[in-house]
Order: structure tokens, then C-alpha cells, then sequence
């Protein structure tokens, strides 16, 4: 790509993007890059056997006023030019082509804009360069933080949970801080097609953890940008689906959105001031809350070591590892002080209740001292799990797992007696059971690594003893 290293002589010839019409002759446009897709070709109907390739970026300008910019071209031309800037670089644009755009149909797949236009780009006639002109640079670098919706306009992620399917498959506008960014992914389908794939974690003050993809280069090369805790997102027109495999929603993030980093709104930097304050390991078991996993999806088999091993092998990776062990519970305290296996906390926030003051422990939260209605309790408390391999401490049981696995709601399980407490835990330490596990690497557990139970009943004698076989059979290979 060219450089303008200034405006030079033809800084007074900018056209703005609110002037812009399909008479213009020669318009040169400058603006900031705020949304961008990734280089695709598509079969020549000219040429037959060969492609054309295009993509997608939009310019902004003004607090108003935002455009496409479409280019075609050569592969070689329109993949250099597309590694050529990024997201939030400032370009100057000469000598595009202005047409009115058709709104039904390309919008569906590109980013709504405010101008009624779009500007087309060739090899032939228009250039791209990138601005270098400090005043122009510094005016438009200063509209990144703007969202491009109405700044009011979005949903809480409590609001995608608490709508559910209702909202599966729409458009929507969201609000919220950045938890984590995982890695790329890259995969090949079954047609040879090679793909990417990036987990981002998502958060606020009404769900600890939401999880949004990117799929497209320019998505996760954006997200990799993105500091935990220190970055909110304003993510307009993203794509919200129902995940079957998660039992819960999910956002995609598709041609058509445009992410604002660190908008400067109000509610921004409310949300930038409790993210702040969040206490990564407050309650990380509560993903399980919103993350509700299909049992039946997971099928893999493993001893206790074997799990061991395969952390070991995952390097730190943040994806979660999930499997079934046929394990004996070694450590279930449950007949201990209720206040160390049933946790009270915020309703809004979902930060712990100090018991002796009943004040919430986050210092942004504007509850302060709390009634029965502001406050959320779940069995949250630690359990061992051993089989002849060895043990895997301090695995997390909590919430409706917690629940389900005692047979008592917290309500039942507080009016029990000590000897029906004690009772009911010998009758897990005695039998094998069935137990399903999440496996995550984090650097707040107490070994590395941070165990979530899933499920846990007494297992089928028969259906435990073949399954065992089987495994020793295989060696020490796991069955993934």
C-alpha cells in the first residue's frame, strides 16, 4: 500500500462522507477503518474456471457518518490490499466509484451505515493509502470509541439469557466486558475449505460469563487486541444463537458487525469500572449457571491419571477438557458448618456476602446491605475424587450439580439433622460413581487446574465394571 505521509496538495480536495453522491468526479475520501471481512473469492462468470475476489471494509469519518468500501479484483491485488491496513487505521481513498446502495440486499451481509451510498474500489482506477497527517489522524482516531448504534440501544447478557430461544438467531446490540480471549483455532472442513475459530468470554454485572466466536480473520485479529477485564465492547448487529451442545446462547460475530472497543459512553465506564473491580476468582463455578453442558455429548472414558496426563499434554491451552471417571468421592465435608458448603451472594453482581456484615464484597455494587430478595445462595464446596489411578482434589460441586447429586434443595439439606448429613455422605464414599467432569486451566485453582463436577450419581455396577475393562484393556491410552 501507498503511504500519504501528509495531505499535501490535495488535502483540500477531501470529500466527506455526508457529501458524497454518485456525480462526484474523482472524490478522494479519508476516514478510519471501523469494520473489516476477510478476503473471498468467488467463480468468474466471465471468465469461466477463474475467481474474483472482494471484501468489505467501512470508513467512518464524523460521529455521523459511516460508509462501505467494496473492492474487487485480482487475488493478488485484493488480498495485498487487504493485508495492508487493519481495523482502527486511518485511510485516504482515491478515485472510488459512488453507488447507491440497495439496502435489502446488501445489508443483509454487510454493516448498516448511515450514508445512502457505497463507494467501489478497482485496481485500475482507485487507490488506498494510509494517513499519516497528524491532525486528520488524531480527528479521526477519536471516533473509535463511538458506537455506531444508538448507545443505549443493546441488551444486558442477562437480558440474551433470561430471553433465551426467544432471541435465537437475531440481531442484536450488546454491551459487555471482555473475560477472556482464547486462542485461534484452525481447522480444515471436509470440502478442504481451512478455517478459524476464536472463543471470547464475555461479562457483567448480571452474568458472569457469556461466550461470543469469530470466525473471520479480521475478528480475531481485533480480539487478540482485547485486554481481560480493562476492554468493553459495544458489538453491534451480532449474530445470537441457542448452542444445543452448551444448553445455553451464544453470540457469533458475522459480516454485518461492527465492534466498538472501549466506547466513551456512560454506561461503558460504569460497566469499565465494575469490570475493574471483578475478582477473577469470585465464582468461576458459576459459568455452570449459564454453560449448562449436554451430558449426552460427552462420551470419553478416563481414569483419574489419565485426565492428569491429558492437562499435562493440552499445554495450557484455555479450552476445557470434558470426561467421564468411575471414580469413589474421597473428601465430601458436607456434614461441616453449612457456611462452608452453601455460599449467599449478590443478586446483582454475584460477588460473595460477607456473613458477618451481610454487606456484598464488591465495592462497585450499589446494593450494599443486602435483604433476602437481593440474595442468590448455592451449594459451592470442594470434593476429592479417587480411583486406583490416584486423585483429583478439589474438584468444585455447586448450584442445581450440587443439588441434584444430594437429592436436597438447600432449603431440604438445611433442615436435615447431623447424623442424616453424615449418613448421606457415607453413602457416596462407599460406592463408585458415575461422574462427569470439566477440566480448565487456571492460574487462581489450587493445582492449576479448575475441576467442575457436572454430574455425580452412584454408578450401574455392570456398566462401570465393563467400562473399567475396557480401558485397562486399551493400556493406558485414553479412548479420545
Amino acid at each position: 500500500m501507498e503511504e500519504a505521509m501528509a495531505f499535501g496538495s490535495f488535502g483540500q480536495n477531501l470529500v466527506p462522507i455526508s457529501d458524497l453522491h454518485p456525480n462526484s468526479a474523482r472524490p478522494c475520501v479519508a476516514g478510519v477503518v471501523i469494520g473489516k471481512t476477510d478476503a473471498k473469492g468467488f467463480p468468474d462468470r466471465k471468465n469461466i474456471g477463474t475467481e474474483r475476489f472482494t471484501f468489505t471494509f467501512t470508513i467512518r469519518d464524523c460521529p455521523t457518518y459511516f460508509i462501505n468500501v467494496v473492492t474487487w479484483g485480482r487475488e493478488d491485488y485484493v488480498r495485498g490490499l487487504s493485508n495492508s491496513f487493519r481495523i482502527g487505521d486511518c485511510v485516504i481513498i482515491e478515485n472510488p466509484l459512488v453507488q447507491t446502495k440497495d439496502l435489502e440486499k446488501e445489508e443483509r451481509f454487510s454493516p448498516s451505515t448511515s450514508s445512502s451510498y457505497k463507494l467501489l474500489v478497482s485496481e485500475n482506477f482507485s487507490t488506498v493509502k494510509l494517513c499519516y497527517a497528524l491532525e486528520v489522524e488524531t480527528r479521526l482516531l477519536s471516533l473509535l470509541h463511538l458506537p455506531v448504534k444508538d448507545h443505549q440501544d443493546y441488551y444486558s447478557l442477562g437480558d440474551i439469557v433470561h430471553n433465551g430461544q426467544s432471541l435465537n438467531g437475531c440481531l442484536i446490540n450488546i454491551l459487555a466486558s471482555v473475560k477472556s480471549v482464547g486462542e485461534q483455532k484452525n481447522f480444515t472442513t471436509a470440502d478442504k475449505r481451512k478455517g478459524q475459530r476464536c472463543e471470547v468470554k464475555l461479562f457483567d454485572e448480571t452474568v458472569p460469563s457469556f461466550l461470543m466466536n469469530c470466525w473471520d480473520n479480521e475478528s480475531i485479529q481485533l480480539a487478540q487486541t482485547w485486554v481481560p477485564r480493562e476492554t468493553v465492547l459495544f458489538i453491534a448487529d451480532v449474530r445470537v444463537n441457542f448452542d444445543h451442545f452448551r444448553n445455553s446462547m451464544t453470540a457469533t460475530v458475522i459480516a454485518k458487525t461492527i465492534i466498538t472497543t472501549n466506547p466513551d459512553t456512560k454506561e461503558a465506564n460504569l460497566l469499565f469500572n465494575f469490570a475493574k473491580d471483578y475478582e477473577e476468582n469470585y465464582d468461576e463455578a458459576a459459568e455452570q449457571i449459564n454453560e449448562l453442558i449436554n451430558l449426552h455429548s460427552i462420551v470419553d472414558v478416563f481414569t483419574v491419571q489419565q485426565l492428569k496426563n491429558k492437562m499435562i499434554d493440552h499445554g495450557g491451552k484455555s479450552e476445557p477438557i470434558y470426561g467421564i471417571v468411575y471414580a469413589y468421592i474421597t473428601l465430601f465435608n458436607i456434614d461441616s458448618d453449612n457456611l462452608k458448603i452453601i455460599k449467599a451472594k449478590c443478586g446483582r453482581c454475584r460477588f460473595l456476602i460477607d456473613a458477618g456484615s451481610n454487606v456484598c464484597t464488591n465495592p462497585s455494587c450499589s446494593f450494599g446491605t443486602m435483604n433476602s430478595s437481593n440474595i442468590i445462595t448455592n451449594f459451592d464446596f470442594w470434593v476429592d475424587v479417587s480411583d486406583h489411578t490416584g486423585t483429583l482434589r478439589s474438584c468444585n460441586l455447586t448450584g442445581n450439580t450440587a443439588e441434584k447429586t444430594l437429592g436436597y434443595t438447600i432449603d431440604e439439606f438445611c433442615c436435615l439433622t447431623e447424623e442424616q448429613k453424615t449418613s448421606l455422605k457415607w453413602n457416596f464414599l462407599l460406592e463408585r460413581c458415575k461422574i462427569y467432569l470439566k477440566l480448565v486451566p487456571s492460574g487462581n485453582a489450587r493445582n492449576g487446574i479448575r475441576t467442575n463436577m457436572l454430574s455425580c450419581k452412584i454408578a450401574d455396577p455392570e456398566e462401570a465394571s465393563q467400562t473399567l475393562s475396557s480401558i485397562a484393556i486399551s493400556g493406558n491410552t485414553c479412548c479420545l
